[in-house]
């Protein structure tokens, strides 16, 4: 049996019952209840003072569309993996970013920060899909390098670069599991 074979329709099983996907957007959702544009525009004003309050606001709106995302981009991720059949590589990574997405507290959480705190979520996803696409063949072809410098200037380059550890600490560890898989069934053969 294929390593993707008996994984579940999106190659993940649920966590709480529903889908992952459908966890971050409860969780895109519920940050968006606690304080919404409004709060996350305050966030964005005391990151970049300078910023004219039109750019506040525009910064705010491209910042939740990146948000709302998110899901989207999961599901269409998720999706490729199986087409290419590579879940049992991409899923791994996939799922690491979803259970940083589903941390209640993080490097800024939004328990407290409301939409302020999925910056970093978003970010994280991002770069983890950035890395896929440094594969010999590009994975999804999506240009994330606006998105990715946008995010960073609002979170700041500490927390980027916490952020950019932990993605590649993701890979490595993924790639350690393969090696470890791949060694398994050498001696199995």
């Amino acid at each position: 049996m294929d390593a993707d074979e008996g994984a579940g329709a999106e190659g993940v099983p649920p966590f709480g019952g529903m889908s992952p996907i459908s966890d971050i957007q409860a969780v895109v959702d519920s940050a968006k209840a606690r304080g919404g544009l409004e709060a996350l525009e305050k966030y964005i004003r005391r990151r970049l003072p300078e910023a004219e309050e039109a750019e506040v606001r525009e910064a705010a709106e491209v910042a939740l569309e990146i948000m709302e995302s998110v899901p989207v981009l999961l599901a269409r991720a998720r999706q490729a993996a199986a087409e290419r059949r590579m879940t049992s590589v991409v899923g791994p990574l996939l799922d690491h970013a979803e259970r940083y997405f589903l941390q209640p507290m993080d490097l800024i959480p939004e328990m407290t920060q409301g939409l302020a705190g999925l910056l970093d979520d978003c970010y994280l996803f991002i770069r983890i899909i950035q890395h896929l696409e440094k594969g010999p063949e590009p994975f999804l072809d999506w240009d994330l390098v606006h998105p990715a410098q946008f995010l960073r200037k609002l979170m700041g380059e500490d927390i980027a670069r916490r952020l950019d550890l932990i993605a590649m600490e993701a890979m490595q560890q993924v790639s350690e599991q393969l090696k470890e898989l791949w060694s398994r069934m050498s001696h199995d053969a």
